[in-house]
């Protein structure tokens, strides 16, 4: 069970947003992962806990960002209810997307086992709901993933695969690179593994 913590910063200016301390597992019908975000202060800044199946689908969203609450799944799409800080009122909404996305690593890990890419094939188009930071505002985006390398490294537990995929916004041409060793993001955009307690999990055939 990899259990670690990330740093957060902005992608443009790099300024610190804080960390996110998770911890996920693999079985038997699934993965999930766990964290709970803290802000630069060290304060208590949001939550997330999502569960895939063995293709990859959400079949459970629960966040929490600046007394935001979304719950969400995957039904008729992609299914969710988002709640405002006082609790008094929740609006549900419902697009034909394949999953849920926003600032954690837990949604890169989630999207390249919905993917399943090979390397050196063609990208794969894949439709989003991206819960943007910190009042959890969904927004479709679409996104194209390829896997462009896949590198053996040698390590005291023996060969760990990295994956390198390039991920592409359709809307906005921006690209960027996404490193994953199984279960666990080494770099992406904002975020930085900065401590692994564990060695991350394999993913066997789905």
């Amino acid at each position: 069970m990899p259990r670690g913590r990330y740093s957060l910063h902005d992608p443009h200016d790099h300024s610190p947003l804080g960390e996110e301390h998770f911890h996920c597992a693999t079985g038997p019908s699934g993965w999930r992962y766990v964290s709970q975000i803290t802000g630069p202060s060290g304060a208590p800044a949001g939550s997330v806990d999502l569960a895939i199946d063995d293709l990859g689908r959400p079949i459970r969203l629960q966040m929490r960002s600046a007394d935001w609450q979304v719950r969400g799944a995957a039904l008729d799409g992609v299914t969710w209810v988002r709640t405002d800080p006082t609790g008094e009122h929740a609006t549900e909404g419902n697009v034909r997307a394949h999953a849920f996305t926003g600032t954690s690593p837990a949604f890169y890990v989630a999207i390249a086992r919905l993917l399943r890419l090979s390397p050196g094939r063609e990208a794969k188009r894949i439709r989003l709901v991206h819960f943007t930071a910190p009042v959890l505002a969904p927004l479709t985006t679409d996104q194209s993933w390829a896997l462009v390398a896949r590198t053996a490294h040698t390590t005291d537990n023996g060969p760990l695969e990295v994956d390198e995929y390039q991920v592409s916004a359709l809307d906005t041409g921006e690209q960027y690179a996404v490193h994953l060793a199984g279960d666990v993001v080494l770099a992406a955009p904002g975020l930085e593994l900065e401590d692994l307690e564990s060695p991350p999990s394999s993913w066997g055939a789905p």
